[in-house]
């Protein structure tokens, strides 16, 4: 079994959409990125290649390559799972935090746990969404950031693997 973990952290911008988890959330802003900005599936992303000792997300999605200009950050994931599953692992559970003064999110957490689950083809009950505030403290409570947290399990079948 292996443990990845997964961090990111975008500015808040006007001129875009709030994308968390694929779902749009409705609020005045969204993420800065070179992507869709979204913040909980970049943090996955980390999480996913960390476990697999695979580098991270600007290591296979590079800001350098205008390919992945406003992509979605689904199509990542989808990517970045093909890549942890040639490599052996599957995914055993996903324990994300969202942290993000306002809007509060939880009637949004359902959703967000039903779409991560579909695009890592696992079941809801193996995905954990939550969400904080940072209580006004450094740019993230300041309404002027957010951040995600992600933690994985993987396994592998193939006992060639195990070390």
């Amino acid at each position: 079994m292996k443990i990845g973990f997964g961090w990111d952290l975008h500015q808040l911008v006007t001129e875009r959409a709030l994308v968390l988890g694929g779902i749009k959330i409705e609020a005045p802003f969204g993420e800065s990125g070179h992507s869709d900005g979204d913040v909980l599936i970049h943090a996955i992303i980390d999480a996913l290649f960390g476990a697999a000792g695979l580098g991270d997300i600007g290591t296979h999605f590079p800001p350098s390559e205008p390919k992945w200009k406003d992509s979605a950050s689904t199509t990542l994931l989808s990517e970045a799972l093909e890549m942890v599953h040639t490599a052996g692992y599957q995914l055993v559970n996903l324990d994300t935090t969202i942290v993000l003064q306002q809007p509060k999110l939880s009637s949004y957490i359902p959703a967000i746990q039903a779409n991560l689950a579909e695009l890592l083809i696992t079941s809801p009950d193996t995905i954990s969404v939550k969400a904080k505030t940072k209580e006004q403290v450094d740019a993230t409570g300041e309404g002027r950031a957010i951040e995600a947290y992600a933690a994985v399990l993987l396994d592998t079948p193939d006992p060639s693997l195990w070390v």
